[in-house]
């Protein structure tokens, strides 16, 4: 009975031992910020780009931000590293405001999953 109870607790002890054997790849994450959401604006009639005189603001609950484009980008960028569930307004003086439905930004092991929206103006 002592044998059998032995050589079970050996069998349990390597099983248990085994498992730490089993690494995973290591995960190496990059340092940069990046964006929840890129954004999009274009003339409805045309496809022509719109950034000049365009607002988008995005909102999460309480959480607002207005979003900015980069000297030469036509894409808007804000949401930098933060999940949530955004609605996001686009405003130009003579078109229509246009607001989305909802979107959800979540993330993956290291970063947001960047969402890509494009937003067609209509000209009033």
């Amino acid at each position: 009975m002592k044998r059998f109870f032995f050589i079970s607790i050996v069998i349990i002890c390597w099983a248990c031992s085994n498992d730490d054997d089993k690494t995973e790849d290591p995960i190496f994450c990059t340092e940069e910020a990046r964006p929840g959401l890129e954004i999009t604006v274009k003339d409805a009639s045309d496809s022509a780009f719109l950034v000049e005189g365009v607002e988008v603001v995005i909102t999460d609950g309480d959480y607002k931000e207005t979003l900015e484009s980069f000297t030469g980008s036509n894409t808007f960028f804000g949401a930098y590293e933060r999940t949530g569930t955004y609605i996001v307004t686009v405003r130009k003086t003579n078109y229509e405001t246009k607001t989305s439905d909802p979107i959800v930004v979540d993330k993956d092991i290291c970063h947001v999953i960047t969402k890509n929206v494009e937003v067609l103006l209509e000209k009033i």
